[in-house]
Parts: C-alpha cells; structure tokens; sequence
C-alpha cells in the first residue's frame, strides 16, 4: 500500500482519509459525532443504491458504538505509516484470491493487479458493478467464490 501510494497519484487522492487518520483523537470524534453520521454516509455514498438497509446501518453503528472499536479501526491505517515491518521473504507461497470491486472509490484496481506480483499462486477475480463493499453487493457470488476456493 505504501509503495502504491508514492508511485501513483491517482491513489494518492483516493486515500486522502489514511492521511486525515494520522490525526490524534480528531477522527474518532468526527466520526462519531451525531450517532455515528460520517461513517453511515461514508458507506451510502460509496455503495451502490441500496447496499446498507437502516438495519445494516444500526449494526454498524452498534459496532463503532462499542469501546475502542473506533481506535482499533482507525489504528490499522495509523500503523500504515507508523511501523515498519521487514519481511525477509515478500511472496506470499499460499494460494491466494483476490476479490475486487472495479468500482471502488477508495483503491484503484490496478492495486490489485500489483498485488499479484507478490503471490505465487495468486489469482484477481474483478467485480465490474460491485465498490468497496462487494460483500456486501454480491454476497452470493462472494460465498460461492470463497467455498470453491477453500474447498480447492
């Protein structure tokens, strides 16, 4: 993610959030101020019509309600600039599968595609109408996918 961030602009406007997150305790509160508004919109806005129904968004914002659940969330892109992790081996020597939405609004399918060059035994299957919540737009063709994966 780091290395795709410095070498392509266009990301690098995508995720304009991350940098936003590096913020002390001022992403917590916007986020959940009045009962959790940014986050609910940021999941409408960035799905196709009719992802989230009123309930999903209430489970969702059950789960940021409980303590620490935002921090920890917001922690993961804290730690993306914070640690620095060396790996001795970079290729990932599992079986992997990668399931993207073409029409994410926050990471370029080319990331993706980049992604494969550090598996040996990768494999990219694209969504071309689904976004960053394809699990939750084509939950049945995403569980069919993972089974015969896991079955493999």
């Amino acid at each position: 993610m780091r290395k795709f961030l410095s070498t392509r602009p266009r990301q690098f406007l995508r995720s304009w959030y991350v940098f936003f997150f590096q913020l002390p305790w001022l992403p917590e509160a916007l986020f959940s101020a009045f009962h959790f508004r940014a986050g609910s919109q940021a999941l409408l806005r960035s799905s196709r019509p009719g992802t989230f129904s009123a309930d999903d968004l209430a489970q969702y914002r059950a789960a940021w309600s409980q303590p620490g659940a935002l921090t920890a969330m917001i922690n993961w892109y804290r730690a993306l600039f914070r640690t620095r992790v060396k790996f001795q081996d970079k290729t990932v020597r599992v079986p992997t599968r990668i399931l993207w939405g073409e029409r994410d609004a926050f990471l370029l399918t080319e990331m993706a595609q980049e992604s494969l060059r550090y598996c040996s035994s990768g494999e990219l299957l694209t969504f071309a109408n689904a976004t960053h919540w394809l699990q939750h737009e084509e939950p049945d063709r995403v569980s069919r996918i993972l089974m015969d994966f896991f079955r493999d």
